[in-house]
């Protein structure tokens, strides 16, 4: 497995972007079609699949970590907000992993879709 970060610049504030991260509601604008949330269990459902994430980290307006519950290795997706220290302008880090080349950059073209959702969703597109 190989592991990856994305950068996405977001021009809005944390607490906002962190809503959208870190909640089932959130989620759930831009995603997976719906996310439901059980104890420490996010389940994203997406037209005829699903999938179940523990979130095994979250620091209000920082970090959100999920493990997919499915999950045979230390693999897992995060999501963090990282402010510009100079410019005061947050960015959106993905880290997450793919088994080879293509699967990476079919998991960045997912990823890039998913964030012009995001986009969509904050007002910033």
């Amino acid at each position: 497995m190989e592991k990856y970060e994305l950068e996405f610049p977001l021009n809005t504030s944390s607490s906002l972007l962190y809503k959208r991260l870190a909640t089932p509601g959130g989620l759930g604008e831009w995603f997976a079609d719906d996310v439901l949330l059980k104890k420490d269990k996010f389940t994203f459902i997406w037209k005829n699949f699903e999938q179940t994430a523990i979130l095994e980290e979250n620091k209000k307006n920082e970090k959100v970590k999920f493990r997919w519950e499915d999950s045979q290795d230390n693999t897992y997706f995060e999501f963090a907000i990282r402010q510009n220290s100079l410019t005061g302008d947050n960015s959106l880090i993905i880290t997450d992993f793919a088994e080879n080349e293509e699967d990476k950059e079919d998991s960045i073209q997912l990823w890039e879709k998913q964030i012009s959702k995001l986009k969509n969703v904050l007002g910033l597109s």
